[in-house]
């Protein structure tokens, strides 16, 4: 959407009407937005006459954390219900008073919700472990190094997790990371990675390369990557690829099957809503997922190696305990053991809310939320009250910040990473959360902003930049607030913080 065309684009009112045309607005009241008093207080629970408005927050940080679905609690309380009174016959149970299938079918049914949010088909994917442990579980099985192909080809800022998972993966197999591991990196100063630099490592280290692992999204950039071209490209050169798509499911709507991806894996706390370190899922393409036993039984292959579990292996025999694995056709088959039924109703809480819309509708409106939280950062001016005009603004010309992220709308998901000015994300970010806003940083200057089209709207968007511009302007003319923050101060020791989530 091309909001720079409507004259009245930088107004409040404009938000507003943006708002009330928005057909995903009733989505918002699926979840719960915490308030400006839920951030500032120390106890879960609310005090009486505390004094603190119960305003909303601005939450533009679900490419970290997503909000929780109002409906978690109830899912998860059912859930509950039925172990308690059932115990182990819960896994048998359906009651007729709860949406939730039996403990035994559970992971069925979530990853059957899921498919449609990848572009897959019902048996291409599996809700299992988590995001490392998946990308561990998807290498053990497709990455197969020979003498002469060996090289895994990945990006040169990947997420420390994804480097740390390929770099011990390759020393399992007795290799040096340091000729074993491509790091593909911009040739320019740019942090953008381009499409040619990757398709160019691609075809330069085919003839000794054994699989390329790369992220859909880029966390640090937002930077969206042309997956459909770099996935034919790697298959024509006759490698392998795999994609961690953390920022990306949930958030763009992929068509992995039809994209012919060989493997995927991701997590579902980010734009998914389904709780911190909740449990992930993965696919693997229909090409890759056929069992023939009777192959097997003749000594040849009968299916991709893996690393096996009893959770994988056939639902018919898996309780005779015969200890002959006969794994389930597609990405099912890569289970290990009993997933959490827990961390899965979770899980289907979201799952229920994204069968309400489409990938489509969902991604069609991120387009134009990003849009114009574009568009208004990068006003030369920006008007603090709705009745300003472009002629009367309350913000200088220079902008202490640029954005990082690509400005083609299909270059990227809903994340615009904004990087300031040295010196300033400390004072920026204490001005921020002072105010109720919730987004994160990555040291050294920049600030990730994710409007989440499922519960953000126009107008949150228009008050967050009057607020960020505005925060900018005081710190960088030395006038910031000052004061700690519990976003970063509580996780620089070695507990953690924000560096330690994706």
């Amino acid at each position: 959407m091309h909001h720079k065309d409507n004259q009245d684009a930088h107004t409040k009112e404009y938000a507003a009407r943006l708002d009330s045309q928005d057909p995903l607005r009733q989505l918002r009241n699926e979840f719960i937005i915490p308030t400006k008093a839920d951030l500032k207080r120390k106890t879960l629970k609310k005090a009486i006459n505390d004094g603190v408005p119960e305003e909303p927050c601005i939450y533009l940080c679900g490419n970290s954390t997503g909000l929780q679905p109002r409906r978690t609690l109830d899912r998860v309380s059912s859930h509950l219900s039925a172990w308690a009174t059932k115990g182990a016959l819960g896994h048998f149970t359906v009651h007729e008073d709860s949406s939730l299938p039996a403990f035994l079918h559970i992971d069925d049914v979530a990853a059957e919700q899921m498919a449609p949010i990848v572009g897959a088909s019902r048996s291409e994917v599996a809700v299992m472990e988590t995001l490392t442990a998946n990308l561990h579980f998807l290498m053990a099985s497709f990455y197969r190094p020979t003498k002469e192909k060996y090289k895994i080809i990945l990006e040169g800022k990947a997420f420390p997790s994804d480097h740390y998972a390929v770099e011990s993966q390759v020393r399992h197999h007795g290799l040096d990371p340091t000729s074993a591991m491509i790091l593909i990196s911009p040739s320019s100063g740019s942090p953008i990675l381009t499409t040619s630099e990757i398709l160019t490592t691609i075809a330069t280290h085919a003839s000794s390369a054994a699989l390329i692992i790369l992220p859909g999204i880029q966390y640090y950039t937002g930077q969206y990557f042309d997956i459909k071209t770099i996935t034919a490209f790697a298959h024509s050169r006759g490698l392998l690829i795999g994609w961690d798509l953390a920022h990306a499911v949930g958030n763009v709507d992929v068509q992995l099957h039809d994209w012919n991806v060989d493997f995927a894996a991701w997590c579902n706390y980010k734009y998914m809503n389904s709780g911190p370190g909740a449990i992930g899922a993965l696919f693997i393409h229909a090409m890759h997922g056929q069992v023939d036993m009777d192959a097997e039984s003749r000594g040849e292959k009968g299916f991709q190696p893996r690393l096996s579990g009893w959770w994988g292996s056939n639902k018919a025999t898996r309780f005779n305990m015969d200890n002959q694995f006969v794994p389930i056709p597609g990405a099912v088959g890569y289970q290990v053991s009993n997933p959490s039924a827990l961390d899965m109703t979770a899980l289907i809480a979201s799952l229920e809310i994204f069968a309400m819309t489409s990938m489509f509708a969902i991604r069609t409106k991120s387009l134009s939320l990003t849009s114009y939280l574009e568009y208004l950062l990068l006003l030369d001016f920006f008007p603090v009250s709705s009745s300003s005009s472009c002629s009367s603004h309350s913000h200088s010309s220079e902008k202490p910040y640029s954005i990082i992220t690509p400005s083609s709308p299909e270059e990227r998901g809903a994340q615009l990473s904004i990087a300031l000015l040295p010196g300033l994300l400390e004072g920026v970010m204490v001005e921020l959360e002072g105010q109720g806003v919730v987004v994160d940083e990555r040291k050294p200057d920049v600030v990730r902003v994710a409007p989440a089209p499922l519960y953000n709207t126009y107008g949150e968007v228009w008050e967050f930049v009057k607020i960020f511009r505005g925060a900018c302007e005081r710190v960088n003319g030395g006038k910031g607030a000052g004061g700690e923050r519990v976003m970063v101060e509580g996780g620089k020791d070695e507990k953690g913080g924000w560096s330690e989530i994706k």
